[in-house]
């Protein structure tokens, strides 16, 4: 593992590896800042869109409450989610229990139902499912608490209490570890190219066409198609595993075990890089390269000692990372803004900026992908400026 203190010399030789000799550093001048995200009041009253659906949530809950000593007066939202599922939460006559409202013709709790099961078998800590309907899609789960990740990692970076960060993180990539040693994938959809594709066009759909109003030229199509080609390549070249999907802060809860993991019903068989990429760049906390190399170098050697799949050079596994990573991204940048345009979540378009922060970062440095950081330049509302070496 790399010294930190030369993790910058560290960094600057994973670019130079990356993109050769003769590369070309683009001097970005940024004109919008970040914003933070914003959280999910857990204090409105419950509400129900539609009468049919209160009725059928009410007589499914009258028929599992007596077995778990349930009080109906202490129903509350527990969170919200950028999908059609809401979490409620409810006392029990020893513990609070979790309600998941996932609406059949938008939502299939079955795949929430499997994933959990094996990830108990796998030994990680994920909610139990207790009682459940999936023709009316109600589950009632175990309560892994409030103690979200994002919160105090965030609190932890506020007030510089290092400590905290190394420890929560260090937890994350010990569950990531036995997610992708453990969890078996063969019952998994997979990611294909299919999927990878479909996700990508999310961006020029929704963020390029819906939010800034823009159409590309025929030339400028030709450079996303050759530049998603490559991300396409990069995924589809790697070792499979158990993709979580959303393996990122907001999903991880503080418990014992440690983390609690939330939101897995999406999980695919894909590629080994996804999750780490997920963890390390996060929708709603940036940090240093620096700290992501380290972190990426110990998720690396552990994941070599433990038998995982993942290449035996580091240089190339940062560069399946980024890469992976850029394709989240840009997947993430459509979602945003679909979410805002179709759904009617505004909220989520305040972390653009962070996101595409990200994709031009990777995109400008690597051969191949930068006619892709020139599609990004516009929307960012920045300028470029190539200095030559």
């Amino acid at each position: 593992m790399p010294n930190c203190a030369h993790l910058p010399l560290v960094r600057w030789c994973l670019l130079r590896q990356a993109c050769g000799a003769g590369f070309v550093e683009s001097i970005i001048h940024c004109t919008e800042p970040m914003t933070a995200a914003l959280s999910p009041s857990a204090t409105a009253a419950v509400h129900w869109a539609d009468d049919t659906r209160r009725a059928a949530f009410d007589a499914w809950l009258a028929d599992v409450a007596p077995r778990h000593g349930l009080q109906p007066a202490t129903l509350c939202p527990a969170s919200a989610d950028a999908s059609f599922r809401r979490y409620l939460r409810i006392d029990g006559a020893d513990a609070s229990y979790i309600v998941m409202d996932a609406p059949p013709a938008h939502e299939d709790v079955r795949p929430f139902v499997h994933i959990a099961a094996l990830m108990h078998a796998a030994g990680l800590n994920a909610p139990v499912v207790v009682e459940q309907s999936a023709e009316q899609g109600f589950l009632l789960l175990s309560d892994l608490g409030s103690r979200l990740y994002l919160d105090e990692l965030q609190a932890a970076v506020k007030s510089a209490d290092d400590a905290t960060v190394t420890r929560l993180m260090r937890d994350a990539v010990a569950a990531l570890l036995v997610w992708q040693q453990q969890v078996d994938a063969s019952s998994l959809p997979p990611y294909d190219e299919a999927l990878l594709r479909r996700e990508m066009q999310l961006f020029p759909d929704w963020c390029v066409e819906r939010e800034y109003g823009q159409t590309w030229t025929d030339t400028q199509h030709a450079h996303w198609k050759a530049s998603t080609d490559l991300l396409v390549q990069s995924a589809l070249s790697q070792a499979t595993v158990a993709v979580h999907r959303d393996y990122m802060p907001r999903n991880l809860m503080v418990c014992t075990p440690n983390p609690g993991i939330l939101d897995f019903q999406d999980a695919v068989r894909g590629p080994i890089s996804y999750d780490p990429a997920s963890l390390l760049r996060d929708a709603f906390i940036s940090w240093d390269e620096e700290q992501e190399i380290d972190w990426a170098v110990r998720y690396w050697e552990q994941a070599k000692k433990a038998g995982l799949p993942v290449p035996t050079d580091f240089g190339e596994f940062w560069r399946q990372l980024e890469w992976m990573g850029l394709q989240r991204h840009l997947k993430v940048l459509g979602i945003f803004c679909r979410l805002k345009h179709r759904d009617g979540k505004a909220k989520y378009s305040g972390d653009l900026p962070r996101f595409f922060r990200y994709a031009h970062h990777v995109a400008s440095r690597y051969n191949g992908l930068g006619p892709l950081a020139r599609l990004l330049e516009p929307l960012m509302g920045e300028t470029r400026t190539d200095v030559y070496f």
